[in-house]
């Protein structure tokens, strides 16, 4: 394999003359639609295969490292893939394994840890998924050292982005991070993944629509910048995956490396976009609330197991302010204090400064209601044209058994309300959150 092969996957009803967007971008091809400039992204190798045995050592050899190599697993991960992983790469140089706990915490103390752990390594190889690809893109980028990722699990979209999820005094932030140079996937590996991992990575992709909807309503009505390329990108694969998810289930290959393909995407355009506002919008801050102040014994769930249950919450509360009159928004009313209150003393004066950036003030109001009385006829039809019907996403999410209510991921309706009710404070990200909030509608459409 060379530093740029990408597997083949059943065409299908892509057509035949359509570049593939992962060659295009890994070749530096792919243009952005709105410059027609070409983009370049900082992921060199990519393989998605039914198998790489056998492949490991010559697909990190291509990169030139270095010769040490901290192979970086937790006690699953260790067994699943990172045992043959190591002994391939012991053929290139040093090995150091890092073999974490079952369930690390990707915290700031974790991260400590293993910037300690992997001090001699000229590199870092993660095994793994979402909380250990995380640490290990943020542990590099702090030590100033690279990395690549053989994947696990197709249970999230953080493989190729250039931010981490990490957990900083209780509070969950997406921090900036480096982008692996190297993602490897076996299709074998990925369909042997616990059947939730492969729910949670759907529905974690589902996202797409209701992150646009949100990114787009910030830029319409507070001038946010905005980016068309990372959806672009997604267009082909994101149709074809929602046309068989049930497919994945049975742990069919091609449905499998359709899945794939979306998460790395996904990935990718957030990392040209330099943030997550393509893919992280209203429903992660639900998803976010919800790991931060679920009740205590709550048993784990995954993020992407959260995010489909808030995703089709945010799809009907965007179809629900659409569909009716231009709504008119108030001042803020929710004070310092009031944050204090909801969410303590530590993260509420983190909430307010998040909160405090997007509030609207008495001054402002007056403005904002005729801007959006002004363009609310042509919005509703943009962003017509961009999101998925609730209903769809029902259907899809019901076809491959992914959870869709409060109650299938552990929480009361009446803490999702709070959840769906305070999510907003979180980041200063504006979404239909704070438009329904703003207009006095959120409780009712929680």
């Amino acid at each position: 394999m060379n530093d740029s092969q990408i597997g083949s996957f059943d065409e299908g009803a892509r057509s035949a003359a359509a570049p593939d967007p992962l060659e295009e971008l890994l070749a530096g091809r792919w243009r952005d639609p709105a410059t027609g400039l070409p983009i370049d992204v900082p992921v060199r190798a990519m393989a998605i295969e039914e198998s790489l045995a056998g492949a490991e050592a010559d697909l990190v050899d291509a990169l030139a490292l270095g010769s040490r190599f901290a192979v970086v697993s937790d006690v699953t991960t260790q067994h699943v893939l990172g045992a043959r992983v190591a002994r391939a790469l012991a053929s290139l140089g040093a090995i150091e394994p890092v073999v974490l706990e079952a369930t690390p915490h990707p915290d700031l103390a974790t991260v400590e840890l293993l910037r300690a752990a992997t001090a001699t390594a000229d590199a870092l190889v993660a095994i793994g998924s979402g909380t250990i690809n995380d640490l290990c893109k943020y542990t590099a980028a702090r030590a100033g050292k690279p990395y690549v990722v053989f994947a696990t699990a197709p249970s999230m979209n953080g493989y190729t982005s250039m931010n981490a999820a990490i957990t900083v005094d209780g509070h969950k932030k997406s921090l900036p991070a480096t982008a692996p140079l190297g993602v490897f996937i076996d299709l074998g590996i990925f369909a042997k993944a616990p059947l939730r991992m492969i729910q949670s990575g759907l529905g974690d992709s589902l996202c797409r629509s209701t992150a646009q909807a949100d990114w787009l309503l910030s830029k319409h009505l507070r001038g946010t910048p905005y980016r068309e390329a990372p959806f672009t990108l997604l267009a082909a694969d994101e149709a074809l995956l929602l046309e068989a998810p049930e497919a994945l289930i049975g742990g069919d290959l091609d449905a499998m490396r359709l899945l794939a393909r979306t998460l790395l995407l996904s990935g990718l355009g957030m990392t040209i976009c330099g943030g997550s506002y393509p893919a992280s919008q209203g429903e992660h801050l639900i998803s976010h609330y919800i790991d931060m102040l679920a009740p205590a014994g709550r048993p784990a769930y995954f993020h992407g197991e959260q995010v489909a249950v808030a995703t089709l919450t945010m799809a009907q509360i965007q179809e629900a302010m659409l569909s009716g009159p231009p709504p008119s928004p108030s001042a803020g009313s929710t004070t310092r204090e009031d944050l204090l209150q909801r969410f303590g003393n530590e993260i509420g004066e983190a909430c307010w400064d998040e909160y405090s950036a997007k509030r609207l003030s008495v001054e402002q109001v007056e403005a904002f209601s005729a801007r959006i009385a002004e363009r609310w006829t042509d919005l509703v039809a943009k962003l017509g044209r961009t999101m998925i019907p609730s209903a769809t996403l029902a259907d899809v999410l019901t076809r491959a058994g992914c959870p869709q209510t409060p109650g299938a991921i552990g929480v009361t309706a009446k803490f999702y309300r709070r959840a769906v009710r305070d999510a907003r404070f979180l980041r200063d990200r504006y979404t239909f959150l704070d438009l329904a909030g703003d207009a006095g509608r959120l409780a009712a459409l929680s």
